[in-house]
Parts: C-alpha cells; sequence; structure tokens
C-alpha cells in the first residue's frame, strides 16, 4: 500500500520550507519507529491546500493508495475528526464519499501542543535563556488554546540566542527533534495517528 500524508505546513509557495516541513515530519515518524516503511509527507501549505490535495488525492487513487489528511484542529474537538472539519467556522469540509476515519487526522490545537509534551527538546534546542516556566504546564497539551500555545513559546524565547520562536523558521527543526514516545502519552490524536500508520506502513 502507498501511504501519503498531506499536511498542513510548508507555506503555500516556499519550496525550501515545504523541503524542511517534510523533513521534519519524515524524522518525527521515522523516530517513532517507521523506519524502512515510511509514508510519503506532502507539505501542502495552508490547511485548505491540504483539504484540496487530500480530496483530489482520495478521488483519484489507486486500489492500493492511501492518502492521509492531516491538519491542525485550530480549536478543541468535540466529536470526531471528519465532523471537526465540517462543523469548525471557516472550513465546512465535506467528508469524500467513501472516505474512512483513519483517513484523516488533527494536530489538537495545533503542531506546537506537540513541543508542549517534550519540553526537554525546546530546552536543548534554544539553550541558554529559554525560560520553560513560560510555557504551559498543562500535562494534557490538547486543551491548551492554540492562542496560549504560541504565546508561551514566544515568552520562553524571547531572550534566547536563536531568537522569538518562529514557526516555519524552528517549527520543523524542533519537531525533528522531538520525541513521539512523549506526544503519545501527552496527545490522544497522536497516539492514534502513529498507531493508524504503524498498522498500515509495512515494508
Amino acid at each position: 500500500m502507498t501511504v501519503r500524508v498531506y499536511v498542513e505546513g510548508g507555506g503555500d509557495h516556499n519550496k525550501a520550507l515545504q523541503t524542511e516541513c517534510r523533513r521534519g515530519f519524515s524524522e518525527f515518524l521515522r523516530n517513532a519507529g517507521l523506519e524502512g516503511r515510511m509514508p510519503r509527507i506532502v507539505a501542502c501549505g495552508g490547511r485548505l491546500r491540504a483539504y484540496d490535495s487530500f480530496r483530489t488525492s482520495f478521488e483519484n487513487a489507486a486500489p492500493d493508495a492511501f492518502p492521509i489528511l492531516l491538519v491542525d484542529s485550530e480549536a478543541p474537538v468535540e466529536t470526531n475528526a471528519w465532523e471537526h472539519v465540517r462543523l469548525r467556522p471557516g472550513d465546512g469540509w465535506q467528508r469524500p464519499q467513501g472516505a474512512s476515519d483513519d483517513q484523516i487526522h488533527l494536530m489538537v490545537q495545533a503542531m506546537e501542543a506537540w513541543f508542549h509534551a517534550d519540553k526537554g527538546t525546546l530546552q536543548e534546542y534554544y539553550g541558554q535563556g529559554f525560560r520553560a516556566a513560560a510555557l504551559s504546564q498543562r500535562q494534557d497539551v490538547e486543551n491548551v488554546p492554540k492562542a496560549d500555545l504560541f504565546d508561551g513559546l514566544r515568552r520562553a524565547t524571547r531572550g534566547c540566542q536563536k531568537g522569538e520562536y518562529s514557526k516555519g523558521e524552528d517549527s520543523f527543526k524542533i519537531l525533528a527533534l522531538t520525541d513521539p514516545d512523549k506526544v503519545k502519552v501527552a496527545s490522544l490524536h497522536v497516539e492514534r495517528f502513529l498507531r493508524v500508520l504503524d498498522r498500515i506502513c509495512v515494508p
């Protein structure tokens, strides 16, 4: 089976950033135990581009193809993923006929929640001046509001030599270093995503 993950991230017209996005997610999945049976990461840019790319792939998929959509939830998730993106203001995305629950996954409420689950990696990445206490200390990282995720990262990194956290500039480099085992413990959606990939990605 050919598995492709259509992921939000990488900018709409920035090839260098799209390369960083693919590398970051690939390293994260490789560290999660998928070495030798990796899905292909497709960096799509914005949320709508990711959905449109997934939908096109799904509608034209060969029998042995399995496209997956991976996007930020942008808000708390109170229903299943397809219902979430259908009901969320600004989305209104319809579930393609025949698409399974395994073909959509959410980063709740944004990818930056994954970093909050592995503060040690953030500390190592930023080094001197990093203020871990400025980050939300909640263990259930999926319930940290999206705005608080970014505000905490900005405040924690304001005095660092690498500079204040920048989505794109820093995010995919950090993702490549983040420990998937720590993220799985803190995020049920990540645990589910990795469990699905482990099942369908075979050598």
